[in-house]
């Protein structure tokens, strides 16, 4: 399997990850107000439209942070794969704040919600870059082809 294709699988599973703690702060009512997926789908014009704004989320966890991952991860500092994507991950959250919350109206690093906001959003990016990097070193490791999950 290429490294290629190890990355974008690590991106998958960092989003399914990070997609899950999303739906559970919403669900617990934690920021409704910081709901990213509605926050994208408004800046593709369709408001009414939030699984467009889940696709393109999913788009950028898989190809964008699983290319960079396969990509960058030789390239980067630190003793560990799990290092380097919480590396992409801080990265990644940084280009968010100073991009897409003030595309989004929320200002930059999402100030207009408050504090909360940029907060929140560094946690579930730090353990998106943790599963990435971690999933994508296991993947990584397994040069013999055998499947990682057993029954």
């Amino acid at each position: 399997m290429s490294n290629i294709y190890k990355g974008l699988l690590a991106g998958l599973a960092a989003t399914l990850v990070l997609s899950a703690l999303m739906v559970m702060k919403t669900v617990m009512g934690v920021m409704p107000e910081l709901d990213l997926p509605k926050m994208i789908a408004a800046m593709m014009g369709s408001p009414d439209a939030p699984m467009l704004g889940w696709a393109i989320h999913f788009m950028i966890g898989i190809v964008g942070y699983g290319l960079g991952m396969a990509f960058l991860s030789d390239r980067l500092p630190g003793g560990s794969r799990t290092v380097h994507g919480v590396i992409i991950g801080i990265v990644g959250w940084l280009l968010m704040m100073v991009t897409v919350m003030p595309m989004a109206g929320a200002g930059l690093f999402g100030m207009n919600m408050g504090l909360m906001a940029p907060m929140m959003t560094l946690v579930l990016h730090l353990v998106f870059g943790a599963v990435l990097g971690w999933v994508y070193g296991k993947l990584l490791s397994d040069a013999s082809g055998v499947v990682l999950a057993r029954a």
